[in-house]
């Protein structure tokens, strides 16, 4: 009797860690980030005041090449991150090549002067693209500004944070 308690206490468990690892998993497919960079960012939002688990989350939507997609400028986020990476946007008037650059609350995000002629860009000028609240982009101009820091209720990702932090916290 002990010996096949021991065995669905071990299921349970192994059940729940399978569970918190796909919630993980599917937060770092979804924001194409690697597994050292995700763990430095909970250590850093473990360390910040408020909930550990918005910490986590905003961090990750402040990442630039998140904003870049977030603004429409990139159709994907991975398309998003190659425009960062071939220094194509500008924030507050400096070229960044460096995707996970964190943007800050007044940030202006800009596409290159001498970029604006590519065709991906023109079609931007014409386009409404779908903002979240923290974020606003003129598509005549080809920059947006990040009004405030996202919050968790702006995430329309559905995700259980809770469970990422209960693997980490491990």
């Amino acid at each position: 009797m002990e010996q096949r308690q021991q065995s669905v206490t071990k299921s349970r468990k192994e059940k729940e860690y399978g569970t918190q690892l796909r919630e993980k998993q599917k937060v770092k497919r979804e924001y194409g980030v690697r597994e050292r960079q995700f763990r430095n960012m909970y250590e850093l939002a473990s360390k910040q005041k408020g909930v550990t688990g918005d910490n986590l989350l905003s961090m990750l939507e402040r990442r630039l090449d998140n904003v870049v997609y977030r603004m429409g400028i990139g159709v994907t986020r991975r398309e998003a991150r190659q425009m960062v990476s071939h220094r194509h946007i500008t924030v507050n008037g400096h070229p960044v090549n460096i995707a996970s650059f964190k943007v800050s609350k007044g940030d202006v995000i800009a596409i290159k002067e001498n970029k604006r002629n590519l065709e991906i860009y023109k079609e931007l000028k014409d386009s409404k693209p779908v903002l979240p609240k923290w974020l606003q982009f003129d598509g005549k101009k080809l920059e947006g500004k990040v009004l405030e820091l996202p919050s968790a209720e702006d995430l329309d990702f559905g995700v259980q944070v809770n469970l990422i932090i209960e693997l980490y916290s491990k």
